[in-house]
């Protein structure tokens, strides 16, 4: 009897961890953290209602953390066995898994130095440590390659052009008619900067999809305009422009349209800063790895090293006149305290962590200064709080006062919204059995369901948190 246990992003957006259990197998699909919401986080220290010893293989869809930030936890409980997961996924993890253990470390220290933490002493949810023995395991595969993961299950990994290295994962298993399960991890948008277009994928018996903007449609593309508008109001302050950014996959699509407004004489040649160790690694893996890319931005590679815009080559896609790398704390803490212009660009992107919360803490106070989201900000993230117009907020244990525009660009995410989700459907050649609906907020669900129903006649399912289902009536 096949079932499916849902561990994660049921009915909420974060923390995707899909549990197959197949004779006698055990499959994690995703190992992702839970973000946002007190009650969310909160599930990241629960412990598993599995044992970590007792699973086969771990299948990663992609390296954001609500995709793989728990394994490192994962293998401090005992879980020994293989990561499978693509090349780019590796590599991104080797940069965000470590630095996530550090960070944690971190702010546990900061916490009991300064007492605002509940509990005595606060601990790191996992190390640095922890993180690095994490790697280990880690299996690179291609895409469009089947691999066994265990005896009898083959995963295949398909470009689903979300992230660097982001994937569908398709399994297949049985005897005589062989069964599909598509995980559909997070779904790419299409005719977008820096990555292709979702992979069209014909077929399979059971399919996750993502959801989290399954009730709404991104506007449409504005962050040239709207960009442009943002940077030119705040030099005309006399102000700094401060971007939290999520550190791989944003931050390359930030400096590309930097650079990009820049080249067209639409704004100043600013000082742009990239104040994030990760992402600054990120940025390499994404200028490593252009066979990998949008061929727009192979074609703006090799245009801007053949104009010398910057003397890196292969990241020249991503580089302004005056952009710079903060590499040192002590650069970091001198580019806080300095008052010039200036485009600062850092993690982490719901303002939840990370050294924009020092740009924050020095900006937010002064209404010259300007902050722009250009991601997705769940629900009791610091980000949404601004967004939502909060005139405080609590930034290391102390309440800080908001008189800096709070600005948004909506269509800069990498999330599929309800009409492109819709597009990736229409190229199945024949519905699945059952589509369950993950990895969003109910309303969004709801909504994305009542649609799928309507123009595709599909049935659909929203699991709820640690749901079991028993996949044998859909594999039939």
């Amino acid at each position: 009897m096949p079932t499916i246990t849902f561990l994660g992003a049921a009915r909420t957006v974060t923390g995707s961890k899909y549990l197959l259990e197949l004779d006698g197998r055990r499959l994690l699909v995703d190992c992702g953290l839970f973000q946002g919401l007190k009650e969310l986080r909160e599930r990241n220290w629960q412990t598993l209602p599995v044992d970590a010893a007792s699973l086969d293989a771990v299948i990663l869809t992609h390296a954001h953390l609500d995709h793989c930030g728990y394994l490192p936890r994962l293998v401090a409980e005992g879980f020994a066995g293989r990561i499978f997961c693509t090349q780019g996924t590796g590599n991104l993890c080797r940069i965000v898994l470590p630095d996530a253990g550090r960070l944690q470390e971190e702010d546990a220290e900061l916490a009991n130095k300064h007492g605002y933490s509940k509990h005595t002493p606060a601990l790191p949810l996992f190390t640095e440590e922890d993180a690095n023995r994490a790697l280990v395991q880690l299996q690179l595969i291609g895409y469009d390659r089947p691999v066994p993961v265990v005896d009898g299950v083959e995963a295949m990994f398909i470009n689903a052009g979300h992230l660097l290295g982001s994937s569908f994962v398709k399994l297949t298993f049985g005897d005589g008619r062989r069964r599909t399960l598509l995980f559909g991890g997070d779904l790419g948008r299409y005719d977008r900067p820096v990555l292709p277009d979702p992979t069209p994928v014909a077929a399979a018996d059971v399919l996750l999809v993502e959801s989290t903007y399954g009730d709404r449609r991104h506007p449409p593309a504005e962050e040239e305009e709207k960009l442009a508008a943002v940077i030119n109001q705040t030099v005309e302050r006399g102000g700094k422009l401060i971007i939290p950014s999520f550190a791989i996959g944003r931050a390359e699509e930030v400096l590309y349209w930097l650079r990009r407004l820049e080249e067209e004489k639409r704004i100043p040649q600013l000082p742009v800063f990239l104040d994030s160790p990760m992402a600054a690694r990120a940025r390499e893996q994404y200028s490593a790895r252009l066979d990998e890319l949008d061929p727009e931005i192979r074609e703006a590679s090799e245009n801007a090293h053949r104009s010398r815009l910057h003397a890196e080559h292969r990241m020249c896609a991503f580089c302004t006149a005056r952009f710079q790398v903060v590499s040192s704390p002590q650069q970091s803490r001198k580019l806080v305290e300095s008052k010039a212009p200036a485009i600062i660009v850092s993690s982490s992107g719901m303002a939840s962590g990370g050294r924009v919360l020092h740009h924050l803490r020095a900006a937010l106070p002064d209404e010259r200064h300007t902050v722009l989201f250009v991601g997705y900000q769940a629900a009791g993230t610091r980000g949404r709080r601004l967004l939502d117009g909060d005139r405080e907020v609590k930034i290391h244990g102390e309440l800080v006062p908001v008189r800096a525009r709070i600005e948004r660009i909506d269509s800069m995410s990498a999330h599929a919204d309800a009409d492109e989700i819709l597009r990736w459907l229409g190229g199945f050649e024949r519905p699945p059995a059952m589509t369950f609906l993950v990895h969003g907020e109910p309303e969004a669900m709801a909504a994305l369901g009542a649609t799928v129903d309507q123009r595709l006649g599909w049935p659909t399912m929203m699991p709820e948190h640690k749901q079991i289902v028993d996949l044998t009536e859909f594999l039939s």
